[in-house]
């Protein structure tokens, strides 16, 4: 984000005037919208609200701003020698979209992270950046590959990539597949847009694990979905819960995290992975299953994912490299039925006519390499395991008797109750006082008196410091 020049002669207040001019002259800001109050934008260019007091002065005496007790600072109506009947009311279409913005707390997590690089965070769910895998993707791009070409790709990705997918999926998680009957996306979430956009419609019922992080992904209800709660208890969800709510509800598809469940951190009963199955069979009920974690278990001990048993083509299986190697390699893979594929090939196709080519050379030549993926792999979980234990017991020193939690046994998230009565935007508050910030529990479903800690991003020393500013915070709710 733009900040004034502090070493230049010219005065912050008449930098920052200059720099509002531009973006309301760039249509930034049209006329009659709201600009930031003075508090906020002072805080956003770490500057005194007094130099915003003068910079918004010097618009107003230009004629390009205006302010009315009680309804802000505006951009002047006139300011384009129209009035403001003949703007656009960018308001009336931002509310008038089908796909619905991020929930609140979401919204006020990012924009914190955004511009207070500093904070502790435990609200990420990804790696840090020591714990990507550098050196295997610097030795590779050394290579200087020279791809067969520089155009649109096949609709359904990469083809060297998909088959090196294929043979990955056999070798570490017992899923059979071609790669015809593999679609590589962005990262899972474009598979789960995919799959609500496109196979499902508006007033359909779906079962989704409670809590889950998919509550906190608008793209469910601006589908139109219905969304049907299916309680995770310590061994993950009951089938007799599912088949319940099918009698009720006739549900259309169930969404599940098995292994190492965000934000839970549990582990779906093998026995109750193969009644879901047969469950799904008997109904004609198609299973989504989302498995970033599997890789990440900290003894490598993973029960397999439920795709490995899955005889009759009910399951999607949905991978991506985010949660075990590279989030900003945008690359996550989705194995489904042909006739699927190509349906969710042909949509994507309508997005953004498939993916960067060089992202996905990248991913086939890192996962083909047996020496330099499982390196990787027991490096990472190492550090996940000693940042978790870290976390642990930063919770014992500081919230004993205070907080309960969760020790999860592989993925990147601790699930915490706290034992009084706490209001989630007030606790979420305090911390980011005292300069952590973190994911309340009601983000994902749950009631509140819950909190997700991510412990994959702050560094040791980090860890430890967030826990005790974590503490402080609570004491004042």
């Amino acid at each position: 984000m733009w900040k004034p020049d502090r070493t230049s002669k010219k005065p912050l207040y008449q930098q920052i005037a200059e720099f509002m001019e531009r973006r309301i002259n760039y249509g930034e800001y049209p006329p009659g919208s709201v600009l930031p109050s003075e508090r906020k934008l002072a805080s956003q260019l770490q500057v005194n609200r007094s130099t915003i007091v003068q910079a918004y002065e010097e618009l107003r005496a230009s004629g390009l701003i205006e302010s009315r007790v009680g309804f802000g600072t505006r951009v002047s109506g006139d300011k384009w020698g129209f009035t403001p009947k003949h703007a656009a009311n960018w308001r009336l279409y931002e509310e008038s979209g089908a796909f619905l913005p991020n929930i609140p707390f979401i919204r006020r997590i990012r924009e914190e992270i955004r511009k207070n690089p500093d904070i502790i965070d435990f609200a990420s769910g990804e790696l840090s950046a020591d714990l990507f895998p550098n050196q295997a993707f610097q030795k590779l791009w050394q290579e200087k590959p020279y791809l067969d070409h520089w155009g649109y790709d096949d609709p359904q990705g990469y083809l060297p990539l998909r088959e090196t997918l294929a043979s990955f999926l056999q070798t570490y998680h017992g899923i059979g597949s071609t790669s015809s009957s593999i679609l590589i996306t962005s990262g899972s979430q474009q598979s789960l847009f995919l799959i609500t956009q496109c196979l499902l419609s508006a007033g359909d019922a779906v079962a989704i694990e409670d809590p889950s992080y998919c509550y906190s992904l608008p793209m469910f209800q601006s589908a139109g979905l219905r969304l049907l709660r299916l309680p995770v208890k310590d061994d993950g969800i009951q089938p007799d819960d599912l088949l319940s709510l099918y009698r009720r509800h006739r549900v259309r598809m169930i969404f599940l995290n098995p292994n190492y469940q965000n934000p839970t951190g549990t582990v779906l009963n093998p026995a109750h992975r193969m009644k879901l199955l047969d469950a799904a069979a008997d109904l004609g009920i198609p299973i989504v299953e989302d498995d970033p974690f599997s890789l990440t278990s900290f003894d490598g001990n993973a029960p397999k994912p439920l795709k490995a048993y899955d005889t009759a083509g009910n399951v999607l299986y949905i991978g991506s490299l985010s949660k075990i190697a590279a989030s900003g390699l945008r690359i996550g893979w989705m194995v489904a039925p042909q006739s699927v594929v190509h349906r969710l090939a042909d949509a994507r196709q309508q997005m953004d006519f498939g993916l960067s080519v060089i992202p996905q050379w990248i991913a086939a030549q890192f996962l083909g390499s047996k020496t330099d993926f499982e390196d990787h792999v027991a490096s990472l979980r190492k550090a996940l395991l000693r940042k978790r234990d870290l976390l642990a017991s930063a919770m014992d020193e500081y919230l004993k008797g205070e907080v309960d939690y969760s020790l999860p046994q592989g993925g990147l998230n601790m699930w915490c109750s706290i034992h009084k009565k706490v209001d989630d935007f007030r606790l979420l508050e305090e911390g980011i006082k005292r300069g952590v910030i973190f994911v309340p529990g009601s983000v994902y479903g749950s009631k509140p008196g819950y909190v997700r800690f991510s412990f994959s991003r702050p560094d040791p020393e980090s860890i430890h410091k967030g826990i005790r500013a974590f503490a402080e915070g609570l004491k004042h709710c």
